[in-house]
């Protein structure tokens, strides 16, 4: 069985994403950080694909992308790592790309090689929901990968409903019509499209991102959802640090720990 089939058959609530893009701060820095969350207890781990021209990331991730690309970061030495990285932890593993760089790499190949590392799911923003079902879900499927679609508060109900009939991973749920690292806590509006989300009775289990930054914003979005994603926030966390591994298990301390 797939390590989130596994993961979302023992835990169905409280569940901690955490992003972060490989090859920052340092090149050799990707390993570290994902035994790190592993051990920190972190549920799933979302590997970010460092990429030049990524849609929906705010100015943290892209500068994280650019530091990563700037270190020698490509996807043959991500791999190696993710490799690496899966002989010590069963912890699943997304990565977080974009469709471009999948066919660049050679589709068959690209799921391939991310089957062979270790990895569970992938997450692309820019993949079309036709190009998927005509395609790319047979490929995916062959390698046993879990693809997860994003909606947003603009995404309508008929394509929240197609979207729950195609996906095989978990729903991203995007907070708001922003980019990645706006924060400034959870409002109402957004409560009610989290409700209106869930009231949808979707088949795959739901995580919101975008947004999510601390404890407080955490649990509340793990109320109206099986878990959240927190990304911009950790990519912080780890700026300017020597100790990644270190750094790390504070930040996931941080967020599982008492609300401040």
């Amino acid at each position: 069985m797939n390590r989130l089939s596994k993961l979302f058959t023992a835990k169905d609530k409280n569940l901690l994403n955490v992003y972060f893009t490989a090859g920052y701060p340092e090149l050799d820095s990707t390993e570290t950080i994902i035994r790190s969350l592993a051990e920190s207890g972190a549920d799933l781990i979302e590997v970010g694909v460092p990429y030049s021209d990524p849609m929906a990331d705010g100015e943290t991730i892209q500068n994280s992308s650019m530091q990563a690309l700037k270190n020698g970061m490509t996807l043959d030495i991500l791999f190696q790592q993710l490799t690496s990285a899966r002989e010590h932890t069963e912890v699943p593993m997304v990565m977080m790309g974009y469709f471009n760089q999948v066919m660049q790499y050679g589709p068959e190949r690209f799921c391939k090689a991310a089957h062979e590392a270790g990895v569970d799911g992938l997450i692309l923003p820019d993949l079309p929901v036709y190009e998927y079902e005509t395609e790319f879900k047979a490929i995916a499927e062959k390698y046993d990968l879990q693809v997860t679609f994003l909606i947003t508060p603009q995404t309508s109900s008929e394509r929240i409903n197609k979207i729950g009939a195609l996906s095989t991973g978990f729903i991203y749920v995007v907070s708001s019509s922003s980019i990645t690292g706006k924060s400034g806590g959870i409002t109402e509006e957004q409560k009610a499209y989290f409700a209106r989300i869930a009231s949808l009775n979707l088949p795959q289990p739901r995580l919101i991102g975008f947004g999510i930054s601390d404890a407080k914003s955490f649990r509340t979005a793990c109320e109206y959802a099986n878990g959240a994603i927190i990304g911009s926030a950790f990519i912080r966390a780890l700026a300017g640090e020597h100790d990644v591994a270190a750094a790390t298990a504070a930040f996931v301390g941080r967020i599982l720990g008492p609300v401040e």
